[in-house]
């Protein structure tokens, strides 16, 4: 998959999964490697950085707290700002995608 196309979702790729629950950050790699059918595989050196800046935007707050296994781990969770940039994400994203549809279908294509 071309780097460009998912560090262009990133952000409303994580922001979506931790509007669920809170996760950690191995746990967030293999939940989207699973739900995209390992098209989407986060190496840790890619997806901290990304997950570092967005708290400092101050979408995600951090925390650290035990994991069922008794490990302790560091969770990330969504803010109110977060779930703002979220909405505003995912607006971007459905005319984005809209619009390319548009295009491949050509003039009479109809967009859903």
């Amino acid at each position: 998959m071309d780097k460009g196309l998912i560090g262009g979702s990133s952000n409303l790729m994580l922001l979506s999964l931790l509007q669920e629950k809170d996760y950690y950050g191995y746990e967030i790699i293999k939940e989207i490697e699973q739900r995209s059918n390992s098209v989407f595989q986060f190496k840790e050196g890619t997806l901290y950085p990304v997950l570092h800046r967005m708290e400092t935007q101050g979408f995600l707050k951090s925390y650290k707290a035990k994991s069922e296994t008794g490990k302790e781990r560091k969770y990330y969770q969504i803010t109110t700002k977060g779930k703002e940039q979220l909405a505003k994400e995912k607006e971007q994203w459905s005319t984005f995608t809209g619009s390319v549809q548009k295009v491949l279908g050509g003039a009479g294509y109809a967009c859903t």
